[in-house]
C-alpha cells in the first residue's frame, strides 16, 4: 500500500468511525498540497458535511486528529477552510526507498501457479511482415512480459496462416514468372522474395482484367448485371472479385492449385512447402531483429479441418443447427445474426477452425486464459467464437479475450499489400535505427565508443523509439506512425526515457566514494524527491493494472512520467553538490532506484536501455 492508498484508507476509516458514513476509497478527494501551504497531501472534506452535521473546518480537525493518531506515516496536519493538509513523516519516504533498493525484483509478483496463452503475429505466408504486424507483435510480446511479471506462466504462440487462395497466388506467380529464381540467387530475404511474387500476381491480374474489359464478353456482362444508372468504370471497379471467380484465367489456375493442395497433390504440396520455408525463414530474421520469440507455432494447414468434434457436440446439445450440410447458430442474443459454422458444401469456416484450435490448445497447455492479439476488424468474429464456446460449456471459455487493436497508418496514408505499398517491417526497423544513428552522430556524444558498441546503441535507441511510439497508444485507437518523430529525444518518446535512464546511471559514475548507509539519516526531503518515491511505489500497481486492462500503454505512460519526474529532480537539485553526505547518499540511491525501475518498466515493453547516448 503506497501513501496515497494509506491516506485514502485512513479517511474511509475516520469517516466511518466518527460519523458512521461508508465512503468508497476511490471517492476520497486527494491531491498534492499547494506549495503555499504546509503539508504533502490535501483531503477535501466537504463531502462529509451532511453525515457529520458540522462545518468543514471542524470536520478537518476531527479527521486530522484521527489520521495522525491512527496512521503511523502521518505526523502532522493543518486545516484551511474545508481542506485538510497532511504531512508525511520523512521515515516513510526513506523507508520506501530502502525497501525498493534492497529488492532486485521489485515489481515482479511471485508465481501464481496459473497459465496464460498469448497468440500474436499470426501472419500469412504470402508476404513479408509489415507495419500492421509490428503493432500486433509488440502488443503481444509486451502483454506476455506483463503477465509474466504478474506471476503467470506465459505461453507465447502464433498460428501461421499458411494455406488458402492468397498463398496459391504467390505460388502460381512464381511458377509462371519466376524462371527458377530463389531467395539465394536474388539476394532477397525469403519473405520479401515470396511477397514480390504476390504483388506480381496482382500486377498481372490487373493487366488481364483491363484487357478483358475491352472484350465483347465483358460488355455483355456489363449490360446484364449493371445497376440502374451505373457507368462502366464504376461497374468494373466493383466487379473485380466476381471476375476473378468467374472469368479470370489466373483466378481459375489459382483456384485449381488450391483444389490440388487440398487433394494432397505431391507436386503442389512440394512447391507449397518450399515457398513456405522461404517465408518462415524470413519471418524468423524479422522476429530476431525485434527481440521476440514464440514457444509454439500452430499452422492453419494443420488446424483448418479442426472443430468437427465440437460441432457434433453442439448439434447433439441443441447449441448448433443443421440445414443440409450447413451448420449454423443464432447469435441474436449478443446482437449478431446467424453465424455459419460449416458451409453448405460441408467445408470449414474460420469459425469452425477457431473452435477446434481453441480446444486443441487447451488440451496442449490447459491455460486458464488465452489472449488473441488480432486487429479490430475481427471483433464480431471473436465475439461469435467465444459465445459458441460458452454455450458448449467448455472449461476455458470464460478465459478467452480478444485484444483488438486499430489500424496503423503513415503520415502519407493507408497501406495496401496487393499493390506493394505496405511499409515492410524490416525496412521500418532499418529506418528508425538509421534515424537514431544520424541523430546520435550529430550530437557527437558516443563517438569515442568502439564501433560495435556504437552500432548496438543505435539499435537500442532505434528499436526503443519504434516500440515505444507504437505501445504508448492505447491498442483500441487507430494511430499514425511517424518514424522521424519517434526518435526525438524530447517529448513523450522512447529516446527521451532512455536518456533519463542514461542520466540516472551517469550520476553514479561521477559520484565520489561516500558512506551510502547515511541515506537513512536524510530528513529534509524536497518535493521532487517525494514525487519520485511516490511514483516508484506505484510501479507494482501499474503493472497489475496494465495486465487487468490488457493495455501496455499504461506502463508506457508510467515510464514517461517517471523519466519526466527524474529530469525535473536532476534539473532542480544538484546531486553531487548536496548539502551533506546523507543528502548525497539519499539522492544517489534514489537515482539508482529510478534507473532500475525505468529499465524494468521499459523491459515490459520489450525495450532495452543503452549505457550511453
Amino acid at each position: 500500500m503506497n501513501i496515497l492508498e494509506e491516506i485514502a484508507a485512513s479517511v474511509v476509516a475516520g469517516v466511518q468511525t466518527l460519523y458512521g458514513q461508508e465512503t468508497p476509497a476511490e471517492k476520497v478527494a486527494l491531491s498534492p498540497t499547494r506549495k503555499e501551504f504546509e503539508g504533502d497531501y490535501t483531503v477535501v472534506v466537504f463531502p462529509y458535511t451532511k453525515a457529520a452535521k458540522k462545518k468543514p473546518a471542524d470536520i478537518g480537525e476531527d479527521l486530522g486528529k484521527y489520521i495522525v493518531e491512527n496512521s503511523p506515516n502521518i505526523n502532522a496536519y493543518n486545516v484551511i477552510n474545508g481542506f485538510l493538509n497532511l504531512s508525511v513523516d520523512s521515515s516513510y519516504w526513506t523507508g520506501v526507498l530502502e525497501t525498493v533498493a534492497a529488492n532486485d525484483n521489485y515489481g515482479q509478483a511471485a508465481p501464481n501457479g496459473k497459465k496464460i496463452m498469448v497468440e500474436y503475429s499470426s501472419p500469412n505466408t504470402n508476404k513479408p511482415l509489415h507495419l500492421g504486424h509490428i503493432r500486433n507483435i509488440l502488443l503481444g510480446w509486451s502483454s506476455s512480459m506483463i503477465y509474466q511479471a504478474t506471476g503467470y506462466e506465459v505461453i507465447k504462440v502464433q498460428i501461421v496462416n499458411d494455406r488458402g487462395i492468397a498463398i496459391c497466388r504467390s505460388m502460381l506467380a512464381w511458377l509462371r514468372f519466376g524462371e527458377g529464381e530463389t531467395p539465394e540467387s536474388s539476394g532477397m530475404k525469403g519473405d520479401h522474395f515470396v511477397g514480390k511474387y504476390y504483388v506480381k500476381f496482382n500486377t498481372e491480374f490487373v493487366k488481364e482484367y483491363a484487357e478483358w474489359q475491352m472484350t465483347d464478353q465483358a460488355k455483355a456482362v456489363f449490360e446484364e448485371k449493371k445497376k440502374e444508372g451505373q457507368d462502366e468504370a464504376a461497374f468494373f471497379k466493383a466487379y473485380k472479385n466476381d471476375y476473378f471467380n468467374e472469368y479470370s484465367y489466373l483466378g481459375r489456375e489459382a483456384k485449381e492449385m488450391l483444389v490440388k493442395w487440398e487433394a494432397n497433390d505431391p507436386e503442389v504440396r512440394a512447391l507449397w512447402r518450399k515457398m513456405n520455408d522461404w517465408v518462415l525463414g524470413g519471418f524468423d530474421k524479422t522476429y530476431d531483429s525485434l527481440g521476440v520469440t514464440f514457444d509454439k507455432l500452430y499452422f492453419e494447414s494443420d488446424t483448418y479441418l479442426l472443430g468437427k468434434e465440437l460441432i457434433e457436440k453442439g448439434l447433439e446439445e441443441g447449441v448448433l443447427f443443421k440445414d443440409g450440410k450447413r451448420v449454423w447458430t443464432d447469435l441474436s442474443n449478443i446482437g449478431m445474426q446467424k453465424k455459419t459454422i460449416l458451409k453448405s458444401d460441408g467445408t470449414s469456416t474460420y469459425t469452425s477452425q477457431d473452435l477446434g484450435t481453441a480446444q486443441m490448445r487447451y488440451n496442449d497447455y490447459q491455460a486458464e486464459k488465452v489472449v488473441y492479439v488480432v486487429g479490430d476488424e475481427q471483433i464480431s468474429h471473436f465475439q461469435g467464437v467465444f459465445e459458441i464456446l460458452k454455450r458448449l460449456k467448455e472449461p476455458y471459455a470464460d478465459g478467452l479475450y480478444h485484444l483488438a487493436y486499430g489500424m496503423v497508418d503513415l503520415p502519407t496514408g493507408r497501406m495496401k499489400s496487393r499493390e506493394g505499398t505496405v511499409v515492410d517491417a524490416d525496412d521500418l526497423v532499418a529506418e528508425v535505427i538509421g534515424a537514431a544513428k544520424a541523430d546520435a552522430i550529430e550530437r557527437g556524444e558516443i563517438v569515442d565508443m568502439p564501433v560495435a558498441e556504437q552500432e548496438d546503441t543505435f539499435r537500442k535507441i532505434g528499436l526503443g523509439a519504434l516500440k515505444y511510439f507504437i505501445l504508448k497508444v492505447n491498442s483500441k485507437k487507430r494511430m499514425v506512425f511517424n518514424p522521424q518523430e519517434s526518435v526525438e529525444t524530447q517529448g513523450n518518446t522512447g529516446p527521451y526515457i532512455q536518456y533519463a535512464y542514461v542520466r540516472c546511471s551517469g550520476v553514479a559514475r561521477k559520484a565520489p566514494e561516500i558512506n551510502m548507509a547515511a541515506s537513512t539519516d536524510y530528513n529534509d526531503l524536497q518535493p521532487q524527491e517525494k514525487e519520485l518515491i511516490l511514483k516508484i511505489s506505484q510501479f507494482p500497481a501499474e503493472i497489475a493494472n496494465a495486465a487487468k486492462e490488457y493495455d501496455p500503454s499504461i506502463l508506457a505512460a508510467f515510464s514517461y512520467d517517471l523519466a519526466k519526474g527524474y529530469n525535473k529532480f536532476y534539473h532542480d537539485i544538484n546531486i553531487l553538490k548536496s548539502e551533506n553526505e546523507a543528502a548525497m547518499a539519499f539522492r544517489l540511491k534514489l537515482s539508482a532506484v529510478v534507473a532500475r525501475t525505468l529499465k524494468s518498466s521499459m523491459a515490459l515493453l520489450g525495450i532495452e536501455m543503452p549505457a550511453r547516448m
